[in-house]
């Protein structure tokens, strides 16, 4: 009896936040903690250690592969501290590198899940087109000084828009992990194996000054899906696909129907939305 009180206690001792950070993907090896890298999963826990105590994993709403940067990325973990949000916002810019900042921290109800919750994310990849790219901007985009018909590649964009299976824009190792392996990597939330169906919103791509930068809206998004939409996009600029070929490939659900894997230092995670 002593022991389920006591459980009672912890249980509501607990406290659910959630926190909205953005970071310079280029000084990390991917969102995901690893053995031997410098991962933001990592860096953000051994931080949350330093200021709780506690050994925590936070989750966040997607894996960002290397290269990748954040906008506003949201992560969720568990705590006893009672530490007050806003002194956990001061505490963690406090120890962590200033690639990553950490915006708004927040409870949220026990059942919130910063990669389950989410109902849809919006990404962003900007291209740079000028024939000399600044060494400030080198790391934040895709150069890309080479002819392409951005009318061709604006036309490709909507033909996504709606639900699809994205097999051919899909990495040719998606994440369709078990709940086993997904316990074993510290992900034990992981809802096991996925579909590659997903829902698109928007996708457009649009001049801003020197850039021509793509944003999408969806769902959600399987691993390298926008690198590839992009590098797929390319193609058609090019003039090696014609625009209708997007819907082609989309139907082949194969990857190797699909073009390149554009760069990860153009990619953005824009927002989250719940």
């Amino acid at each position: 009896m002593r022991d389920s009180k006591d459980r009672s206690t912890k249980d509501q001792s607990l406290r659910n936040l959630k926190v909205t950070l953005s970071y310079d993907g280029a000084e990390f090896s991917g969102w995901q903690v690893q053995p031997d890298a410098v991962t933001v999963q990592g860096t953000l826990a051994s931080a949350i250690g330093r200021i709780t105590g506690e050994k925590v994993l936070p989750q966040g709403s997607g894996r960002t592969d290397a290269g990748v940067h954040a906008l506003a990325q949201v992560m969720t973990f568990v705590t006893e501290s009672s530490v007050p949000t806003e002194n956990f916002l001061k505490a963690l810019n406090d120890i962590l590198p200033a690639a990553v900042r950490v915006l708004k921290v927040t409870e949220a109800p026990p059942q919130f899940h910063a990669r389950h919750s989410a109902r849809a994310k919006t990404y962003r990849y900007r291209i740079y087109r000028e024939a000399i790219c600044p060494p400030f901007l080198a790391r934040y985009v895709w150069h890309y000084p080479y002819p392409l018909d951005e009318q061709a590649m604006i036309r490709s964009a909507s033909l996504v828009v709606g639900e699809h299976d994205f097999t051919s824009f899909a990495a040719v190792d998606p994440e369709r992990r078990t709940n086993h392996e997904a316990t074993r990597m510290g992900d034990e939330t992981d809802p096991g194996p996925v579909s590659n169906v997903r829902t698109i919103f928007s996708s457009a791509w649009e001049r801003a000054g020197e850039e021509f930068v793509y944003t999408v809206r969806g769902s959600g998004f399987l691993h390298h899906m926008v690198r590839n939409l992009v590098g797929t996009f390319v193609l058609v600029g090019k003039g090696t696909l014609p625009v209708e070929d997007v819907t082609r490939i989309l139907e082949a659900r194969s990857r190797s129907a699909a073009g390149p894997t554009a760069p990860a230092s153009g990619l953005y995670l824009v927002e989250v939305e719940y």
